[in-house]
């Protein structure tokens, strides 16, 4: 009984073993085709994917042939366009040639004409200079030798004067009587003044009589020894007459005055020194002339505004006009055409 209880075992084992090896072929075979299953998508996958890189590779090779192409095509372009450029650049620097040469030659006779036309302006203004300058030099011997003859003339003068009156050697001095109080006097380098009073001053134990004058252009007093005023020009007002003389000597025709403003001013001061209204009038009219052609030097404008004011108050004085009304007269014979 054991040895077949045994055998029975032994074939339930065997039985057991052999469907175990069953059951573990079925699970073999069933996991060997889901292996196989499995393997047919990634084997058409990696099957597929140098197919999916040969075409990525021609379409990039396509891309980069097709922008090639484009590249070339527009370098083509630009080189179309450069060609025409410099075709049109050389067409209009071949055009503008000859315009710049007629241009350059233009230019070439305008500075010619602008230096024949210069030469010519320098040449003239030198010929004017010259002649201005021969006219100064001809007007300046002229009032030189006017000046020289006058001054002969009246040296002559007074020595036929002397010779003809020898016992009258005083007679400059007797000229000039003394003055009154309240007198008006014409006190050439102040101008027109009254005499208040003569008063004694004492000087080295002699008195001397000496006039107070007050002079009203300056608002100033002067004290003038009497034995002096004839030799420093003072003397009385003129006559009506001896002032209507003097306004037409100002609008009377004169010889030309020397350009150099230093010598007409040491002229015309020796005539206002001489003071005669006359010699005024003279310092009047030819330094207002002047004025007109050339503006005065300060030294000269003041004489000539001294002299203006002298002539002025006295016209004044003897006309017994005012001092706006002679004024008026004075530059309306200053003005009267030469």
């Amino acid at each position: 009984m054991s040895n077949a209880k045994k055998t029975t075992e032994a074939a339930s084992n065997t039985k057991t073993t052999a469907k175990a090896k069953t059951a573990a072929k079925a699970d073999a075979a069933v996991k060997t085709k889901t292996t196989a299953k499995a393997a047919v998508p990634a084997k058409a996958a990696r099957a597929e994917a140098p197919a999916k890189s040969a075409s990525a590779a021609r379409t990039a090779t396509a891309a980069r042939i097709a922008t090639a192409a484009k590249a070339a095509s527009a370098a083509k372009t630009a080189a179309a366009a450069k060609a025409a450029s410099a075709a049109k650049a050389a067409t209009a620097a071949k055009t503008a040639a000859p315009a710049k040469a007629a241009a350059t030659a233009k230019a070439a006779t305008t500075a010619k004409t602008a230096s024949a036309a210069k030469t010519a302006a320098t040449a003239k203004t030198a010929a004017t200079a010259k002649a201005a300058s021969a006219a100064k030099t001809a007007a300046m011997a002229k009032a030189a030798a006017t000046a020289k003859t006058a001054t002969a003339a009246k040296a002559a003068s007074a020595k036929a004067a002397k010779d003809a009156a020898p016992v009258k050697t005083a007679a400059p001095k007797a000229k000039i009587k003394a003055f009154l109080v309240n007198q008006k006097v014409v006190y050439p380098s102040q101008g027109v003044g009254l005499i208040q009073s003569i008063v004694q001053k004492k000087f080295k134990d002699t008195k001397i009589p000496y006039y107070i004058i007050y002079v009203e252009v300056t608002d100033m007093t002067i004290m003038v020894p009497v034995d002096k005023a004839a030799e420093l020009g003072i003397r009385p007002t003129v006559s009506r007459e001896e002032a209507m003389k003097a306004l037409e000597t100002i609008s009377e025709d004169y010889d030309p005055i020397p350009s150099d403003w230093k010598m007409r001013y040491q002229m015309n001061l020796e005539l206002l020194k001489k003071g005669s209204i006359k010699d005024i009038a003279v310092i009047v009219r030819s330094l207002y002339h002047r004025s007109k052609v050339k503006e005065l030097p300060i030294l000269e404008r003041k004489l000539y505004d001294s002299a203006l004011k002298l002539l002025e108050d006295e016209v004044a004085i003897s006309l017994r006009k005012t001092k706006e009304e002679v004024e008026t007269l004075i530059f309306s014979r200053l003005e009267l055409e030469q």
